[in-house]
């Protein structure tokens, strides 16, 4: 028997489930829209390497179905990046009533940034620090050692560059949630700086290959984009300060 306190449940669950055939059709349409162009996307993403090789080279496949899978779990990958504003956009209208006026906007942009430097994160690996780490693995190779790499295991790498990068440049949007929710507050961040920067370095010398250059290259936007985030912080508290005040005068 079904009581009147499960029919708001058993309605959301029939929303959040509508929301993600949504998703999923979304995923389906950019996997379609990019399948055939799914080689073009492989050399693109394999560029950085190609750039790096003896003229003549090429990378290879070890295992005979590494043709077909490697370019196939790229646009399955690729898809799913490129549909993370829709997801974002259908979590954001399930839980968008259940929120606050004040908390609406405040959510809203931080998921609009959240995106934007989740993209970033991904162009400053490809264009910036794959040259730099595929430059600096042939530059080590022994003379009588031909690099001949296999596309499954670099399409590994880079997936994992650009999910760590990613991730990293979503640094000012977890300082912001933290200063907001009142987990800890500018003052005590700032306080921790220098263990900020420390941190990020330590990173960035686990991210990148063992040269100070592209260590230095993600420590630094690292430690820039924890500055960003304190600095936003700073501004939407002041904002929410002065909110209550003038409602105070009001009162």
């Amino acid at each position: 028997m079904t009581t009147d306190t499960d029919i708001p449940f058993v309605s959301h669950i029939i929303e959040l489930r509508a929301r993600l055939i949504k998703v999923l059709l979304a995923m389906l349409f950019v996997f379609c829209a990019l399948f055939s162009l799914s080689s073009e996307l492989y050399s693109f993403i394999s560029q950085p390497i190609l750039d790096q090789l003896p003229p003549g080279s090429s990378l290879i496949a070890t295992d005979v179905t590494s043709t077909f899978f490697t370019p196939f779990k790229l646009t399955l990958i690729a898809s799913f990046f490129l549909t993370i504003p829709v997801i974002l956009y259908q979590f954001w209208s399930f839980i968008s009533p259940g929120l606050y006026a004040k908390e609406k906007r405040i959510a809203l942009p931080l998921l609009a940034l959240s995106v934007s430097l989740f993209y970033a994160g991904i162009a400053f690996a490809h264009f910036i620090i794959f040259p730099l780490v595929m430059s600096f693995f042939t530059s080590i190779t022994p003379e009588n050692v031909t690099i001949t790499p296999d596309i499954a295991q670099y399409l590994t790498i880079a997936l994992k560059l650009f999910f760590a990068f990613g991730l990293a440049f979503e640094i000012p949007v977890v300082t912001v949630f933290f200063v907001l929710t009142g987990i800890t507050t500018v003052a005590s961040l700032s306080s921790k700086r220098p263990y900020i920067i420390l941190i990020c370095f330590v990173a960035g010398m686990l991210l990148t290959p063992p040269d100070p250059v592209s260590q230095t290259l993600l420590a630094i936007p690292m430690w820039l984009l924890f500055e960003f985030g304190l600095l936003l912080s700073r501004l939407l508290r002041s904002q929410k300060h002065s909110g209550q005040d003038l409602t105070n005068v009001n009162d």
